[in-house]
């Protein structure tokens, strides 16, 4: 919206030239999301206390967690505010790969608040079911993934690249690009609800990985960068900077009322457009396994709950002491705040790793 405006003024001033540059408008998007999660929040989580919005705690779980009843959730609402006003004000709208993002960010957020509202309005402990929940994550992670396949113009825009090899790359076709961009996205999605369960948990490996991902799709979107760095040049995709850049800027100020002790909750709502987003800025750079690499925690505290689900289902004997695995090492004598950090940490490398496959090719 105000690329439009800046391109429109420069036709007079030169100077609004310089809002052409990727770089500079994700700084700006960047910005303008703190600054509109720092204005709207505190209004946002004192009507979300006002209308007694707040989370359920499991009583089969940490028994530190039990003061936490009560903490107002569905926060992430601010996180998607934050996110799509930004980008629209900053990114380029005749982009297609930027309306495919924000679709997908605000149809995974919808089903969250969807959960949300039924499991804190009206008490309902279930929410959504899961056949619900897991169809009309199908439909919007389906319905992306052939948007992208079908708009694809080169054949590298749906091969499998493999990191760290320079021309190591398999043709999926669109069958095979279908089932795997689901399963990031969908995987995403659901692999950061699962880590969210701890003050901050969620959120800074969220940022963490979306940075790093605009970068990726940077240097897809730059022929010059691309063929340098040995990556398939995707047109357009450079813009996703301008997305990714928001949705740190947002996700660090939601982390300022997120952080311990917690004054709002990211939710459903927030956790599973986050990494539905993730999921879906991967597809579109072609990082996929990347992705899994610097989202290692998600991975992890997914695997957690599946080893611990068949485990007990097959012997009747639990692996960790609770699932998801942050629990398992509070329960263990692990402070809050000593797994959050430390999951962070790990989180740090494993972003560095992923980055390093820019050039270790």
């Amino acid at each position: 919206m105000l690329l439009a405006l800046a391109q429109w003024l420069a036709e007079d001033v030169r100077a609004f030239n310089v809002f052409g540059y990727i770089t500079l408008r994700a700084v700006l998007a960047t910005l303008t999301a703190l600054l509109i999660s720092f204005l709207v929040g505190p209004a946002m989580i004192r009507k979300l206390t006002a209308y007694k919005i707040g989370q359920a705690v499991r009583d089969d779980g940490p028994q530190s967690h039990l003061v936490k009843a009560g903490t107002p959730t569905m926060g992430g609402a601010l996180i998607l505010v934050s996110v799509t006003v930004s980008t629209l004000l900053w990114a380029d709208l005749r982009n297609r790969f930027v309306w495919v993002v924000l679709a997908v960010t605000l149809g995974f957020g919808l089903i969250g608040w969807v959960d949300d509202y039924r499991k804190v309005v009206h008490r309902n402990p279930k929410g959504l079911s899961a056949k619900a929940k897991f169809f009309w994550q199908s439909v919007v992670g389906l319905a992306a993934a052939s948007f992208l396949a079908f708009s694809a113009t080169l054949p590298g825009h749906t091969e499998f690249i493999v990191p760290f090899f320079k021309n190591v790359a398999y043709p999926l076709g669109v069958t095979g690009f279908l089932v795997m961009s689901y399963l990031v996205i969908v995987g995403s999605s659901n692999a950061v609800n699962l880590t969210d369960g701890l003050d901050g948990l969620a959120i800074m490996p969220t940022v963490m990985v979306g940075g790093a991902l605009g970068v990726f799709a940077y240097v897809a979107g730059h022929a010059v960068f691309s063929k340098y760095l040995g990556f398939p040049y995707i047109a357009g995709a450079g813009e996703l900077t301008v997305f990714c850049s928001a949705m740190a800027g947002a996700g660090l100020a939601f982390l300022w009322f997120n952080a311990y002790p917690a004054e709002v909750f990211m939710g459903d709502v927030g956790a599973l457009a986050l990494g539905a987003a993730l999921g879906v800025v991967a597809v579109i750079a072609r990082q996929e396994i990347v992705l899994f690499v610097m989202g290692g925690v998600f991975v992890v505290e997914t695997l957690s709950v599946v080893l611990q689900v068949a485990s007990f289902k097959l012997t009747g004997k639990r692996i960790f002491r609770m699932a998801p695995l942050h629990h398992h090492y509070e329960l263990k004598g692990w402070k809050e705040n000593q797994v959050v950090v430390r999951f962070w940490i790990i989180t740090m490398m494993l972003v560095l790793v992923g980055l390093s496959t820019l050039k270790l090719r």
